[in-house]
């Protein structure tokens, strides 16, 4: 008799996926704030003004430059 492992091999790639898809989610909602502030640092330099940190990670802001 042969068998057929398409289903289980089907289940195994979509419990993988949704291993990866877990972690990442999850690295994502964890580094979110400092992904955000370094995000902004990079558009505060284009648009030349300054990075303000704020006092939590994702808080910081650009502002115009005092000279």
């Amino acid at each position: 008799m042969l068998k057929n492992n398409k289903g289980q091999t089907l289940v195994e790639y979509v419990l993988i996926i949704a291993l990866i898809s877990v972690i990442i989610v999850s690295l994502v909602s964890y580094f979110g704030g400092y992904l955000k502030d370094s995000i902004t640092k990079t558009s505060c330099s284009l648009v030349d003004q300054e990075y303000v940190s704020g006092n939590k990670p994702g808080e910081g802001t650009c502002q115009e430059k005092n000279t």
